[in-house]
């Protein structure tokens, strides 16, 4: 980080009346979900589309360990 940089990011905290550490972070997050929002979606071109359907007409692989986890109670329930 240069010098002006710091000046910067300093003079932007001190604007918003937080500490450093407080601006930091919510940039952060705030650049963070910007960058994350254009992937939350997704566009198939037609053959895409015919390769993602087929993929999810597949029948689930039948894993016993995942069977016999989900057949045992539950230990969040009182």
């Amino acid at each position: 980080m240069t010098q002006s940089e710091r000046e910067l990011i300093n003079s932007a905290a001190t604007e918003l009346g937080g500490d450093l550490s407080s601006f930091v972070v919510a940039s952060l997050v705030d650049a963070s979900r910007r960058v994350m929002a254009d992937r939350s979606e997704f566009s198939l071109s037609p053959a895409e589309k015919t390769a993602w359907e087929a993929i999810n007409r597949r029948p689930a692989a039948d894993l016993a360990g995942l069977r016999e986890l989900m057949q045992r109670p539950s230990p969040f329930i009182d």
